[in-house]
């Protein structure tokens, strides 16, 4: 394989991985930080009691995800949490392994 084929390779490969990476950024382009935030309580938990309760679980960033897509009640209190139904599953499971990584 060529050098230039293999560059090629890398760059498509870091490309395609770019939009599954969650950051702040990506939390903010779905407006989860109008009810989130990393550190200070708002209307719903914050990433990092979200890590906390969710750390050593399997599955955790899929259940998330799904969370996050279907919505949810009375795991943190009696505030629901709306469906947010337009984001994509991928970027579902990237925010999810993004707060996760909250510490």
């Amino acid at each position: 394989m060529s050098k230039y084929a293999a560059a090629l390779i890398a760059g498509s490969l870091f490309i395609n991985l770019g939009s599954a990476m969650a950051s702040p950024e990506m939390v903010r382009k779905y407006n989860c930080t109008a009810c989130h935030a990393e550190d200070k309580k708002k209307y719903g938990p914050t990433y990092q009691q979200v890590a906390l309760k969710y750390s050593d679980e399997a599955g955790a960033a899929e259940k998330l995800a799904k969370k996050i897509q279907t919505g949810g009640a009375g795991v943190w209190g009696n505030t629901p949490m709306p469906a947010q139904p337009r984001v994509t599953d991928e970027d579902a499971l990237a925010i999810a392994r993004y707060i996760l990584s909250v510490k």
